[in-house]
């Protein structure tokens, strides 16, 4: 059977009908005939519907994992815990208030802590406790007679006072029936207290209950009973929480060290006994904890960042050092935010006539965490700093020189090997200022160390007890030089770590018998590694100080093992947040009975600030002839240097080559302008010119110009 099916009654809605738009009527093609069956239109296909269990389980799953379920679910806990830990608060009060449990748990905590004597005055608080106790018992046996026997007399006193007080007003109304009229009024008010206590008492009966159970709740609500959990966000953080013991036993309680969590519940007085007094100290507090037995100080270190947060606190706010008694930590915790903020000023840029000692002073370099002032002694002291780029590294080594030349007797070379003008306040100061990263100013620095040599040894060899003016020798990204690839015509290299270096073999001997004579080598490097920073060099500095590093293998190479396994952590020192701030170990600067380090924010003193200090200290010397790199070698060739900092670009800025050019020698080319840029272009035959709006020198301009000078040379 042939049937015709109407295609349209099946078209879904969404779909446009292509036939009314394309084809007009009169021309449209008849309908294509199929065989099949007539499909009813009222006819729908739909899917299987989905079992009760899956819909139910998906309904209870989004129930489940609505926030609002999560905040209704706290909520009802938070207030749920709050009247049973009212409860349990209400519960160990009365028990504390009847029976010895409060004398017997001080003595246990006396004893605990060692304080005999004070257990001793828990002990008699305790017997006169259950003396006076006893004798209320036995008071209570008697209560009963005395009870009928007071009520009797109260009684019969009672109704002969109101008898008397009715006498009384018979008498002065001359009425008889006033006898009775006291008697008469007081039973009429007991009748009235019992009517009004009989209507009160089923609403009453019905309130206590309620009135029980917010009681309860109000007491757990003041107590914390609630879960943490449970508790709102902004009770449940503790930033800026003040720091209390048993906010500390908590924090310890939950590092997550077994032993130690055990020995904390097993303690009486649930781990009270373990801490120090908490003492204020600077910006912050200081306690020392003693570890139970099973628990190691590595431990705790270890977790320094849980510990912080356990206290409310970032990582940085928290320091643990290691005092000198056994199984202690000592724990430094800075107040929410303290040390982010900025501290006072450098009294080298407040006091005018501030003056230094080299041999009795000390140079006010910064403040500790507790806020004192930090002052190291820098007499006979070799110093090395180091840190990643751009801490405050170069900042806080030149507060230390700045104020040790305001004493006229100091001698300085410096050695600037990033050369970017950080050092060039001391032009007029220091006999020899070399400033530029080449492999030739590499070469003045090692010369320069190699002339502190032969100062060194001709200061030893001189008659004894000849007195010297110390020299400092001061080399700045001292990186630079140990990995400097250039060679001398005696076929030695400059840089490197082997015992043929050059460098290295300076500083070696500057290190091993400078001291004696005060000539004194003072180092600043980045990120030390056994490459830029070699093992022999790094620990013959006395001083030794870091400011942030990337990782402990770089902070135990700058410090130590010793500071660092003693708490020291500059690998934990916030990078760009915590510029100037340097943990120094070693001698100069004062220390903590048992500590191998200290903290120091130092005082940060920018470059036009630090140049009036400079002059200040040049008003107090002689005319000092500074020698530079600049003036020791070779007059610069400004074409070749042009050539050499275009390398393979065809067209660059007139702005950049200056730019280049100051960090290819800063000493030669630093105070360049575009007019001297100019100057020497045009007088080459190759001058800048004008491309896209701006000034450009052509590398092509540039080559046939030294072609031209070159052919020009050989004609002579």
């Amino acid at each position: 059977m042939t049937e015709v099916i109407d295609l349209d009654a099946y078209r879904p809605r969404s779909a446009p009908d292509l036939t009314k738009h394309t084809t007009p009527p009169d021309t449209a093609p008849p309908r294509e005939v199929l065989e099949g069956g007539v499909i009813p239109a009222a006819t729908t296909v739909t899917a299987p519907a989905a079992p009760l269990w899956r819909r139910t389980a998906r309904t209870v799953r989004v129930v489940a994992t609505d926030p609002r379920t999560r905040t209704a679910a706290r909520t009802a806990a938070r207030h749920g815990a709050y009247v049973a830990g009212g409860a349990g608060i209400l519960a160990k009060r009365t028990w504390d208030g009847r029976s010895a449990a409060r004398y017997e748990r001080m003595i246990r905590i006396a004893e605990a802590a060692g304080q005999h004597e004070t257990a001793m005055e828990w002990e008699e608080r305790g017997r006169q406790f259950r003396a006076a106790r006893h004798q209320r018992r036995m008071d209570l046996l008697t209560a009963p007679q005395r009870v009928a026997k007071g009520a009797v007399v109260g009684t019969a006193t009672t109704a002969g006072g109101l008898l008397g007080l009715g006498i009384v007003l018979a008498y002065a109304e001359r009425d008889v029936a006033q006898v009775i009229a006291p008697l008469a009024f007081t039973i009429d008010a007991i009748r009235t207290l019992v009517w009004l206590a009989s209507v009160v008492w089923g609403p009453a009966l019905f309130l206590a209950p309620w009135a029980a159970l917010f009681g309860l709740w109000n007491v757990g609500r003041r107590g914390q009973a609630a879960p943490n959990w449970a508790l709102p966000p902004v009770q449940r953080s503790t930033d800026g929480v003040p720091i209390t013991p048993s906010i500390v036993v908590t924090a310890l309680r939950d590092l997550g060290i077994a032993a130690l969590r055990g020995a904390i519940k097993a303690m009486e007085d649930n781990g009270a006994a373990m801490l120090g007094p908490i003492r204020i100290a600077g910006c912050g507090v200081e306690v020392d904890v003693t570890l139970p037995s099973g628990v190691s100080t590595e431990e705790v270190q270890g977790r320094r960042r849980k510990l912080a947060e356990n206290l409310g606190r970032h990582e940085h706010e928290v320091f643990i050092s290691i005092p000198t008694a056994a199984r202690t930590v000592r724990l430094w915790i800075a107040d929410s935010g303290a040390l982010d903020e900025p501290i006072g000023p450098s009294p080298l840029t407040i006091d005018a006539d501030m003056s230094a000692a080299y041999a009795t002073g000390r140079a006010p370099w910064g403040q500790d965490l507790r806020g004192d002032a930090a002052l190291i002694s820098l007499f006979q002291r070799h110093l090395l700093i180091t840190g990643l780029s751009n801490q405050g590294k170069t900042a806080s080594l030149r507060a230390l020189l700045l104020w040790l030349v305001l004493d006229p007797t100091v001698q300085v070379r410096i050695a600037d090997l990033k050369g970017v003008g950080d050092w060039r306040m001391f032009d007029g100061l220091a006999t020899v200022l070399i400033e530029g990263p080449t492999d030739d100013h590499v070469i003045d620095a090692t010369e320069m160390l190699e002339e502190g040599v032969a100062e060194m040894e001709r200061r030893l060899m001189a008659p004894a007890g000849t007195t010297w003016d110390p020299l400092i020798l001061l080399v700045d990204e001292a990186q630079v030089a140990f990995m400097c690839p250039a060679v001398g015509p005696d076929k030695r290299p400059y840089g490197g770590v082997k015992a043929t270096s050059r460098y290295f073999q300076a500083a070696r001997k500057i290190h091993n018998q400078g001291r004696a004579v005060d000539v004194l080598l003072w180092q600043g490097t980045q990120d030390p590694t056994d490459q830029n920073l070699p093992k022999l060099v790094r620990e013959g500095a006395h001083i030794r100080a870091s400011l942030v590093l990337g990782t402990e293998s770089q902070a135990r190479m700058a410090l130590g093992d010793k500071a660092i396994d003693g708490g020291a952590a500059p690998h934990k020192l916030r990078q760009g947040l915590d510029k100037g701030t340097v943990v120094v170990a070693g001698d100069g600067v004062k220390l903590a009975p048992g500590q191998s380090s200290v903290t120091i924010r130092t005082h940060f003193i920018d470059g036009d600030t630090a140049a009036e200090i400079a002059e200040r200290a040049k008003a107090r010397r002689t005319g000092v002839t500074t020698r530079s790199a600049a003036t020791t070698g070779e007059a610069a060739d400004h074409l070749a240097d042009v050539r050499t900092v275009l390398g393979d670009t065809e067209r660059m800025r007139t702005q950049e080559v200056l730019q280049r050019l100051a960090e290819l020698n800063p000493g030669e080319y630093r105070e360049w302008t575009f007019q001297s840029l100019t100057a020497v272009l045009d007088e080459a035959g190759c001058p800048p010119y004008t491309s896209g709006g701006v000034r450009v020198v052509a590398l092509a301009r540039v080559r046939e110009a030294l072609h031209a000078r070159e052919l020009a040379t050989e004609s002579e």
